[in-house]
């Protein structure tokens, strides 16, 4: 067997059911089952068993994290008490390749006495859950990409996409915004990068006056060891940034009967570039690196007031 070249196959056919279920599916379902979705005044109950539970969580967790709250609930549980969960303005959707799942039909008449709406997601779209539904979504494959075409994988792949492109439907419906999607996101680097702002991040404002001599900016540098200070006017207005490398070139090409003559407005980048305490960490980063030349710290300005320094060491550790 060539591993490379079955593994290809295997893709392809997954990739195929896919294109199969996107050209067989009907516009009056889809547009029916988004509906209902989008209406929901309750939460969304989603159900199924085996491979198809799996699907099902993972659709449930999608749907939550963009806007439509939803739960899994495994048809045994359901039976066995989770049903009290269900309550009138819910929408149930169950996924079962077959539609003949056992466990999910013996949920039917509990779901009918409730009066709630059912979206299948189903293989077989003359299945007895298909026939029981309020709403059809048949995702329906012509062979499973296992060679023995048994184990369950173009028809999970297939439920996948479709339970997929329906939540991304409804994400897009009810407008939802990076804002939105970051509340629901605080955690990981995703999480980070859609919430952390430089006010987060940057440190105590290290600043001297412009007429600070160069022995008094060293000193600067090294208490606050940021590899830079802040040049402020007696307002605290930013005038500009002294970094370690503007230092040592400054000296370097300073005779030395005139260091002493040295101040920091000598030596500074002057208005420099900026951000502020409100800005995004992530945004901070892109101003620091898609440049010619990279930057490595940023004097942070709120107003007309400088307030602080970020490094780019800072926004690297915090892993965003």
């Amino acid at each position: 067997m060539k591993i490379y070249e079955k593994t290809i196959e295997i893709l392809r056919l997954e990739a195929a059911a896919i294109e199969n279920v996107a050209s067989r599916i009907a516009r009056d379902s889809v547009e029916r089952a988004v509906e209902l979705l989008l209406n929901c005044s309750g939460k969304v109950i989603v159900t199924g068993v085996g491979k198809s539970g799996v699907i099902a969580q993972k659709i449930a967790q999608t749907m939550t994290s963009t806007g439509t709250p939803a739960i899994f609930i495994h048809p045994s549980d359901a039976m066995h008490g989770g049903l009290g969960i269900l309550a009138e303005g819910d929408v149930v959707l169950a996924l079962s390749n077959s539609g003949e799942t056992e466990e999910l039909l013996a949920m039917l008449p509990a779901i009918a006495r409730r009066d709630v709406a059912l979206i299948a997601l189903v293989g077989n779209a003359g299945s007895t859950l298909a026939r029981s539904s309020t709403v059809v979504l048949e995702a329906a494959i012509d062979k499973e990409a296992c060679p023995l075409n048994l184990a369950p994988t173009s028809s999970t792949t297939a439920a996948l996409a479709l339970g997929d492109a329906i939540a991304m439907t409804l994400m897009e419906a009810k407008g939802l915004t990076e804002a939105d999607f970051a509340v629901n996101h605080p955690a990981g680097r995703l999480g980070r990068r859609l919430t952390m702002r430089v006010a987060d991040l940057m440190q105590e404002n290290p600043a001297v006056a412009p007429d600070a001599g160069w022995m008094e900016v060293v000193k600067a540098i090294s208490t606050y060891a940021l590899g830079a200070v802040n040049v402020v006017d007696e307002s605290g207005g930013l005038l500009g940034i002294v970094t370690d490398g503007d230092l040592r070139r400054t000296i370097e090409r300073t005779a030395p009967e005139e260091l002493a003559a040295l101040t920091a407005e000598s030596m500074m980048t002057a208005n420099p570039i900026a951000t502020s305490s409100d800005t995004l960490a992530f945004e901070a980063l892109h101003i620091m690196e898609d440049r010619a030349s990279q930057i490595s710290v940023l004097p942070v300005v709120d107003g007309e007031k400088c307030v602080g320094l970020l490094r780019l060491h800072d926004i690297v550790r915090s892993g965003i």
